[in-house]
């Protein structure tokens, strides 16, 4: 199995691995360890370069269950080797921002209006995402903004952990989706704490505190039927 580095080091930016299978079909490699995610929760993949001393581009990475699998171009190394990736980090410390952000957002809606979510997606400094409320109007919209962006200001810290399965479900409301996605086959589950305001299992990568993500611009908001409204959110370059 692959050592997932960023699931307890968000921040690392490369690593050297070695080369452990290949998967001729989809031209990917899997590695002994890495720094690339490889999207999920809304968040899209890591992107960078794979070199052996010639510079080779990653442009996809799935999750497997033998580990991650690094779609890249180019011919494939062999088994055995070793490899340095770098994953571009710019858009990944963006990706970071957005995602913290969704949960700022996510923590002050629950905690205030008690309302589940039922989707979202990002992208690097942007996303949006889904909640049940009955209604929404301009001045609930502009409250929830004032909101996030005060928990923003608060810089609170962000906790990583990775609990047994049977450990993480003991903590009240550690799902927040109307649906739980966590496959029933895993026995660890990793929990994304921003001290004091939010504590939910997530997989993806977050900042060390909110007071990195910047202003919370609420950019839009729309039904999408029934109960289901939709708060789009943007961030500072």
């Amino acid at each position: 199995m692959t050592n997932m580095i960023y699931q307890t080091d968000s921040y690392r930016q490369s690593m050297v691995a070695t080369v452990t299978g290949i998967d001729a079909e989809q031209n990917g490699v899997y590695l002994s360890e890495t720094v690339f995610y490889p999207g999920g929760g809304g968040q899209p993949a890591d992107q960078g370069t794979l070199t052996d001393g010639d510079s080779g581009n990653v442009y996809a990475v799935k999750a497997a269950k033998r580990g991650n699998l690094h779609i890249i171009e180019g011919e494939l190394p062999p088994v055995g080797m070793e490899l340095t990736g770098q994953i571009d980090w710019e858009r990944r410390y963006k990706m970071m921002r957005a995602h913290t952000a969704m949960h700022v957002l996510c923590g002050v809606v629950w905690r205030d209006y008690g309302a589940l979510v039922t989707g979202g997606n990002m992208d690097a400094l942007s996303g949006r995402m889904d909640f049940e409320f009955e209604r929404m109007q301009k001045e609930l919209v502009t409250e929830i903004e004032q909101h996030i962006n005060e928990e923003v200001s608060a810089a609170r810290d962000v906790s990583i952990q990775i609990l047994p399965r049977e450990e993480a479900f003991q903590i009240p409301d550690l799902i927040r989706t109307k649906i739980n996605l966590l496959p029933e086959g895993i026995t660890e589950v990793r929990t994304v704490e921003l001290v004091g305001l939010d504590l939910q299992a997530c997989g993806g990568t977050h900042l060390h505190n909110t007071s990195e993500i910047g202003p919370i611009h609420v950019t839009d908001y729309k039904s999408k039927g029934g109960i289901n409204k939709r708060i789009y959110f943007a961030l500072d370059a």
